[in-house]
């Protein structure tokens, strides 16, 4: 089973029986991810293994793979080395990352520090109490699983019952809605240092690192009070359950999505002008709210937005207030946490 790090990695490529959660847990619980930390792990796991220096880097074209080499940028899975028509090696296949990298020789070795660790699992490799390990996360599969059809059971249920399904615009905001959830709560992992490898992956396609560099700005929190991330997770939020429960309050919606707009203007000038970097999950958050802006016009919204009383609002700004202090809450007491370890 897959986890997030470089140890659980290596013992997928090595083949030996795991848990991300558990392997993973030690590994951060290293207190210095040297060579010989990964050894000490590797010892438990029942794999035998060696560390060893190479007087010569094309030693390590007669190592078995997969094996960890050291590198000034850090620790890498060599999984295969090529080589060419003279017998000499070619290219390195690596995993870095968590992504699966191939260089040219010179390229790979420019950077190697000479030190390798082999593995040689046995028939009893396997992660220390590797079946209740594996049941319980099983069972938390399960019940990301069960969380997922009673959300959507509601949605659907709150679909019918609110007659959002008469009108495809509802529908349409519901959709930006639950891609805004999902691109936040993202946000929210990478502003906590959480590894995701979705989240790693979404951040790489406009540029590498982009999401991380923007994240550590000051104007990526609200006065220093809450993260950017937050408000946006408790906008969709709150968006999301008005719709389902109270469609009536949609044209308060429309004015709260209106006021949000000159923030996606200020957010795509500041990174393209000032940072110089584009942060991919924020660039698809603003695309988001101004898709959510075509919805709410394009069904008729924006009719009568400013008729009737305001007093509307007052409960419609509470429940942004609470969802948003409630996440930052939460947020708080995982830094704290983390923090702590």
């Amino acid at each position: 089973m897959g986890g997030t790090t470089i140890f659980s990695d290596f013992l997928q490529a090595l083949g030996v029986a795991h848990t991300g959660v558990y392997s993973d847990s030690r590994f951060h619980g290293m207190a210095f991810k040297s060579l010989f930390g990964f050894s000490r792990l590797l010892t438990e796991y029942g794999v035998a293994n060696t560390a060893m220096r190479l007087a010569d880097a094309s030693d390590m074209a007669q190592l078995p793979t997969p094996f960890l080499a050291q590198r000034s940028d850090g620790f890498v899975i060599v999984n295969g080395i090529s080589t060419g028509h003279d017998g000499k090696p070619d290219s390195v296949d690596y995993t870095f990352y968590h992504s699966p990298h191939k260089e040219d020789w010179d390229g790979f070795v420019s950077t190697f520090e000479g030190v390798v660790l082999t593995a040689s699992p046995g028939p009893d490799s396997a992660e220390p109490d590797y079946r209740r390990h594996s049941f319980a996360a099983v069972m938390d599969c399960g019940k990301r699983w069960l969380l997922a059809l009673l959300a959507l059971t509601l949605m659907v249920a709150g679909i019918i019952y609110s007659g959002a399904w008469r009108h495809a615009s509802l529908i349409c905001l519901l959709a930006t809605d639950i891609a805004g959830l999902t691109v936040t709560y993202l946000l929210v992992l990478k502003t906590l240092n959480v590894a995701n490898h979705t989240a790693d992956k979404v951040c790489g396609l406009l540029k590498e690192h982009g999401c991380d560099t923007v994240l550590e700005q000051k104007a990526s929190t609200f006065f220093g009070i809450f993260s950017w991330s937050e408000v946006g997770m408790a906008y969709f939020a709150v968006s999301t359950f008005v719709l389902l429960v109270f469609p009536d309050m949609t044209v308060r919606l429309a004015l709260v999505n209106g006021c949000c707009l000159p923030f996606t203007v200020w957010s795509i000038w500041y990174q393209r002008f000032r940072i110089h970097t584009w942060c991919t999950l924020c660039v698809i958050t603003q695309g988001l709210l101004w898709m959510q802006f075509l919805c709410f016009l394009c069904g008729g919204w924006w009719n009568g937005v400013l008729a009737g009383s305001m007093v509307t609002l007052i409960p419609l700004i509470c429940a942004y207030g609470a969802v948003l202090l409630g996440l930052n809450r939460v947020d708080n007491f995982i830094k704290s946490s983390s923090a702590r370890q």
